[in-house]
């Protein structure tokens, strides 16, 4: 692994941590509670670039969304229905 995957690796972990605890911190994201929407966790994290030309703020979710899926894998957070919102366990 080069210095290059080697500082992404570290960031994914950092945004990883960074998502989990803000879902700790909130009331709705508790087991059993409604659970937020990505659109909230995103932003909520400081992940939203702004509308760029070519990526927008939807498609910057895209990354957010992966972080919710390592933490689905992980057995740490849920999703609640068919297109969310996810909650911890």
């Amino acid at each position: 692994m080069n210095q290059y995957e080697q500082i992404g690796s570290e960031i994914r972990q950092m945004a990883k941590t960074l998502v989990l605890h803000f879902m700790q911190s909130r009331p709705e994201c508790q087991p059993g509670e409604e659970g937020l929407r990505l659109t909230r966790i995103f932003r909520a994290c400081g992940f939203d670039w702004g509308d760029q030309i070519k990526a927008t703020a939807s498609n910057q979710q895209y990354w957010v969304s992966a972080i919710i899926r390592v933490l689905e894998a992980e057995g740490k957070v849920e999703r609640i229905g068919e297109s969310g919102p996810w909650r911890l366990l």
